[in-house]
C-alpha cells in the first residue's frame, strides 16, 4: 500500500504522479522505488522532487526504468520515468 511509503501520489491522465518534495534521504528513494515496484502494468510515472536524485538513477536502471528531467515548477526537479520494454 502506498500509504505506508514516504511522500504522496495521485493519478492523472498521463499516469502516476509521486511527490517526494521536502523529504530527507533516503525517504524520497524509498517512496519512489516502493511505488514503481508495485505497478502491475508498464506506465509513465512523474516524480516531483526538490533536488536531483543522483543516487536514484542507478537503482532505476537496475530495475529497467529510464528517466528524463523535464521542466517543472520553480524549485522543483521533475522526472518522467518509463519502464523499458
Amino acid at each position: 500500500m502506498t500509504e505506508d511509503l514516504p511522500g504522496h501520489d495521485w493519478q492523472e491522465e498521463d499516469g502516476l504522479h509521486i511527490n517526494v518534495q521536502g523529504l530527507q534521504p533516503p525517504e524520497p528513494m524509498l517512496g519512489i522505488l516502493g511505488r514503481i515496484e508495485s505497478l502491475t502494468a508498464p506506465a509513465q510515472v512523474t516524480v516531483h522532487h526538490d533536488r536531483d536524485p543522483i543516487y536514484l538513477y542507478p537503482e532505476l536502471a537496475e530495475r529497467g526504468w529510464s528517466w528524463e528531467i523535464v521542466p517543472g515548477a520553480p524549485g522543483e526537479v521533475r522526472l518522467i520515468l518509463r519502464k523499458r520494454p
